[in-house]
């Protein structure tokens, strides 16, 4: 029976059991996966090998489960590269087309499959390694996670509130000065009209004849 994916743990933790005896310890990173290897669940399974995806540059997705017919819980899982198996979309009469958008599978054979051989013990029973696709190992850091996103997100637009706040401020400053401007050279002006006036009166004044003359 099939299910959909479990909780991913982030703890990457093996049962190592040598002579009987059962030790926990945290499986190395940097380590491959082979048949044989033991995990104290399938969460610990499911990510160490999404850690070695992400290492080798592949992405994983879960392709099938199976359960306890007793109890209902999950005695086997097998992960895969993205890319295993074909997109297909079912037509009327059964028929079966491939989709005509480009699909991002390829049929990649590569695989990591765990059963539970009793309670806090699973074993890698089949790992196949190779990829019929490059690998694509990106850069953590050319690739932000949805939290910086939302971070930077965050810092733009109060970037953007204060500039905007900042502009209308110039406007409102501009708009003062403006005003200034007008009503300084209004009161030049009428300075400049009394001014002539007087000129005027004064040259009038000389103009007449003298009482004297």
């Amino acid at each position: 029976m099939d299910t959909g994916p479990l909780a991913e743990d982030k703890n990457v933790i093996a049962d190592s059991s040598i002579g009987g005896e059962s030790g926990i310890y945290e499986v190395d990173a940097n380590q491959e996966p082979y048949e044989g290897m033991l995990f104290e669940s399938e969460e610990a399974a499911k990510a160490f090998y999404d850690e070695y995806a992400k290492r080798l540059g592949f992405l994983t997705r879960i392709v099938s489960s199976r359960k306890s017919e007793r109890d209902g819980s999950i005695i086997s899982r097998r992960l895969a590269c993205n890319k295993e198996g074909f997109n297909v979309n079912s037509q009327r009469r059964g028929q079966v087309r491939i989709r005509k958008r480009e699909s991002k599978r390829e049929g990649c054979m590569a695989m990591f499959l765990v059963k539970r051989e009793k309670p806090g013990r699973w074993v890698v029973t089949k790992f196949v390694r190779d990829h019929n696709h490059p690998l694509v190992i990106s850069s953590e850091k050319g690739r932000p996670t949805p939290d910086e996103k939302d971070r930077r997100i965050r810092e733009l637009s109060s970037e953007l509130h204060r500039a905007n706040q900042h502009l209308a401020s110039c406007r409102e400053q501009l708009r003062t000065f403006m005003t200034y401007v007008e009503e300084h050279t209004e009161c030049l002006s009428r300075t400049v009209e009394d001014v002539v006036h007087r000129i005027r009166e004064v040259e009038s004044e000389d103009q007449k004849p003298s009482q004297y003359s």
